[in-house]
């Protein structure tokens, strides 16, 4: 299969339109073409006059290890354009960056999950772009966590750079097809293309979203391979909690875990709450010591996720589920477990980090009601993940 950077570069047609206009390039590490080339590189090999580079969290070059470290702005060493960050000091384009081209070319490795702040870097470009006259291609790649919907919808007023508007946790879409709702919701107006891969088949088996033909490249640090995009839905959540979540080891959000938790008890209490949810992956216990951040150096009691191998079911998985599960199983086993973290978590001052992740208090309040049961927060996913099905549908490519 072809991506859209492959599709590009492919295409004289394609290419005779960026002819003789200045490109600008939003990118990252995992932004290679099928023979690992960086977009950049492949871009100016082919003769495209790429006159600004734009980052997004974790930078260009994917050099920042974790959350909220602020990349610089600088010059490129090997071509001299300059390369902006939009996890810096702005988060949004400045007018003087948008001056730097004609048409920007989004080419970023997406996970699939509201959260991963690519969607909001997007969004953001595409309201530069609308405001200063700019034309915007998204390079479109798989979502390696496929269809599945999953989560509670964003409250109106929760919005935030880990949430760019009202969609689940789990939004099934591509960064190109993303890009078409937020013109829509937002009513911008902007000169907007997709170049669409060819061949992605998001249902089918074994990649279920990821083409296994293609290599897996980090799309930022912690995103180490397809099992870790498929359990981040749910994992990304442990980043508002006490409990690691693997920071510090080579398998981050693939696992929760802390020094006073019994594994084994939390899997069987998991499994006695609402065994339903289980579904679709393997849980094992194992210990695990960070080497930095939460728990740093301390033995760790841990659940692993394993959404791979025989036990892995695409359709059964639910991964928001499974992470409150877990949340709710140690609540059960521990009431007074000092579970949430508090702190300014991206840049918001006034609400729990749990909550701003999950775009309302809907998910945290479940967890700490002794007489919610399962149905509960799953009638309200249900809801939501149903009405999201059906806004998403006139914008699928796929």
């Amino acid at each position: 299969m072809n991506f859209g950077i492959d599709r590009l570069l492919a295409d004289p047609a394609l290419l005779s339109r960026l002819h003789g206009r200045r490109v600008a390039l939003l990118a990252h590490p995992a932004s290679v073409t099928a023979d690992l080339t960086h977009s950049l590189d492949a871009l100016v090999a082919a003769g495209v006059k790429v006159s600004a580079v734009f980052g997004p969290q974790h930078g260009v070059r994917g050099d920042l290890q974790d959350n909220m470290m602020e990349s610089p702005d600088y010059t490129d060493p090997t071509y001299g354009m300059p390369v902006f960050s939009l996890y810096g000091e702005v988060r949004r384009p400045t007018g003087q960056s948008m001056h730097t081209f004609d048409v920007i070319l989004i080419d970023l490795q997406d996970l699939g999950c509201r959260i991963y702040t690519y969607v909001t870097t997007l969004l953001y470009m595409l309201e530069a772009a609308a405001q200063h006259g700019k034309e915007v291609w998204v390079l479109d790649r798989p979502n390696p966590a496929g269809r599945p919907v999953e989560g509670l919808t964003l409250l109106p007023g929760w919005e935030s750079f880990v949430g760019a508007g009202p969609m689940p946790m789990r939004h099934g879409m591509t960064l190109g097809e993303m890009g078409a709702w937020f013109i829509d919701q937002f009513r911008l107006d902007v000169a907007y293309r997709v170049i669409e891969m060819e061949g992605w088949q998001p249902d089918a088996a074994p990649g279920f979203g990821w083409p296994t033909t293609r290599v897996w490249i980090n799309p930022s640090p912690n995103a180490a391979n397809v099992n870790m995009a498929r359990a981040y839905a749910g994992t990304v959540m442990l980043e508002g909690t006490t409990l690691s979540e693997g920071r510090g080891t080579t398998r981050a959000l693939e696992l929760f875990g802390a020094p006073d938790i019994d594994a084994k008890a939390v899997i069987a209490e998991m499994r006695r709450i609402a065994p339903e949810w289980l579904a679709g992956c393997t849980l094992r216990d194992f210990w695990f010591q960070p080497t930095f951040h939460k728990h740093v150096g301390e033995l760790c009691s841990g659940v692993f996720i394993h959404a791979e191998g025989a036990g892995y079911d695409h359709e059964a998985f639910r991964p928001w589920r499974l992470q409150a599960l877990g949340f709710r199983a140690i609540r059960s086993l521990h009431p007074d477990y000092a579970l949430w973290r508090d702190f300014p978590y991206e840049y918001e001052f006034d609400k729990l980090a749990i909550d701003v992740i999950n775009g309302g208090p809907g998910l945290r309040e479940w967890v700490d009601d002794a007489g919610a049961g399962p149905g509960d927060l799953d009638a309200a996913a249900r809801a939501d993940e149903g009405a999201w099905e059906e806004v998403r549908r006139p914008f699928l490519l796929y």
